[in-house]
């Protein structure tokens, strides 16, 4: 379905409503994305105790859902330079539901095990293929709100997911949660699928052809700090987010002493909060670099920044008595590093060619999630051994370390020149690549 303007503000309205349709939609796709991610940690005490399994056994069945994670993720990158990601999505939302039925059948280990690896091989692309299909909607200097919607989605859906599944779990049983989310999955692929086509970007402008080689090597895409940096703040971003979806509920249930419906408002809180930063700071970043600000200043150093600091309350919250301030060092620990996707996403965007864009995208996804196979069995068998306290300070360590290197790092107009690249429409930089480095 091909289109001839864009969705700006003299764009046809229907090509309007059409790029935001899209957006609403991605936006949606994300939220049964992280309720997936979600249901097994807020089912994770009944789940235990019902099959009898330790902190190291469940750690490991919490990883299994990230064993594919990333291989996939590559795939469906490389994928998407030949197939629309209409299709894409269509078939990984398919899968989603797909994928929750073996569970249904048979509830022991060996099929949470077989169900959760299917699930994650499916959701591996979901973040890097969706922002890939919103991008072909709008131009570089009008994606700070389409974004921020797309990553808010996530965020919305452990909101979402964490008081209701929390209802079905403790009313009708942890199987029913497995049900609703696998109708939730049929019937969003059957809206996306008229409405999901590529928008108006899905190739090069004319301009850009002529002025920017229509490839790079990878090797200079991958290895220089912009990108590499992004990559960097959000491994140590989804550190925070394998544990807040696989072990924050039973802590808060186990050692926090909270009840369900407490520990699921408490997790409610911290989504929030991730909405919050995501919506107000990452199109207020938009407004800095249009006003001049250097993007490393605006984008590379606020990620950064975010993800250290989410460590450094990673550590603390295991270590106070008051509950309220255990409650704000949680929702600041497992909500400020949220900022990483989006303006990772944003940075690495500033550089990468759009026919390069979906394999870059997947492969940032590969590269930061693994923390979701590492952080969920490291993290049980520390718990077993050493206790929260102690499982919660390395994956502070791992933030820290990582949100420092990414705001040295990320340094998009030098690293546009130094790849032969002009800068993308959306910088107007106050200062010459060169001077980015004072």
């Amino acid at each position: 379905m091909p289109f001839a303007a864009p969705p700006s503000p003299d764009a046809p309205r229907s090509i309007r409503r059409r790029a935001w349709a899209v957006t609403a939609l991605i936006a949606v796709f994300m939220v049964i994305n992280f309720a997936d991610k979600a249901v097994l940690g807020l089912a994770a005490v009944p789940i235990m105790r019902e099959l009898h399994l330790s902190n190291s056994t469940y750690g490991l069945l919490a990883s299994s859902f990230y064993l594919l994670f990333s291989i996939t993720s590559l795939a469906a990158g490389l994928l998407s330079a030949k197939v629309a990601s209409r299709w894409i999505l269509f078939a990984l939302a398919v899968c989603w539901a797909v994928a929750q039925v073996p569970v249904l059948a048979f509830a022991a280990v060996p099929t949470l095990f077989a169900s959760r690896v299917l699930l994650g091989a499916a959701e591996g692309p979901a973040s890097g293929m969706s922002m890939h299909a919103l991008y072909k909607w709008f131009p570089d200097e009008r994606r700070s709100l389409p974004t921020a919607l797309q990553l808010t989605g996530g965020s919305a859906g452990i909101f979402v997911a964490a008081p209701l599944l929390t209802w079905i779990i403790t009313d009708y049983g942890w199987r029913a949660a497995f049900v609703v989310l696998a109708v939730v999955a049929g019937l969003w692929a059957l809206v996306w699928l008229p409405i999901g086509h590529d928008g108006p970007y899905a190739a090069p402008t004319a301009a850009a052809t002529n002025t920017e080689p229509a490839r790079v090597p990878y090797r200079k895409l991958l290895l220089n700090g912009t990108v590499f940096g992004g990559f960097a703040s959000a491994f140590g971003a989804y550190w925070s987010l394998a544990l807040g979806s696989s072990w924050l509920p039973a802590y808060l249930q186990t050692e926090a002493g909270f009840g369900p419906k407490t520990s699921a408002t408490v997790i409610s809180l911290h989504a929030a909060l991730s909405i919050v930063l995501i919506l107000t700071v990452v199109p207020a970043t938009g407004r800095l670099v249009r006003r001049g600000v250097s993007s490393r200043w605006a984008r590379g150093a606020t990620q950064g920044i975010a993800v250290a600091l989410a460590g450094v309350c990673m550590a603390l919250f295991p270590l106070t008595t008051s509950d309220g301030l255990r409650v704000v060092l949680i929702m600041i620990a497992f909500a400020a590093g949220s900022l990483a996707y989006p303006l990772g996403y944003l940075t690495a965007g500033e550089l990468v060619p759009v026919r390069q864009r979906g394999t870059v995208f997947g492969l940032a996804v590969a590269i930061s999630t693994l923390p979701g196979v590492i952080a969920p069995a490291v993290t049980g068998s520390l718990i077993d051994h050493y206790g929260y306290p102690a499982a919660f300070a390395v994956g502070a360590a791992i933030m820290v370390l990582t949100g420092a290197y990414a705001a040295f790092a990320i340094r998009p107009q030098r690293d546009a020149a130094r790849i032969g690249l002009s800068p993308a429409s959306n910088i107007r930089p106050a200062t010459s690549p060169a001077q980015e480095h004072a």
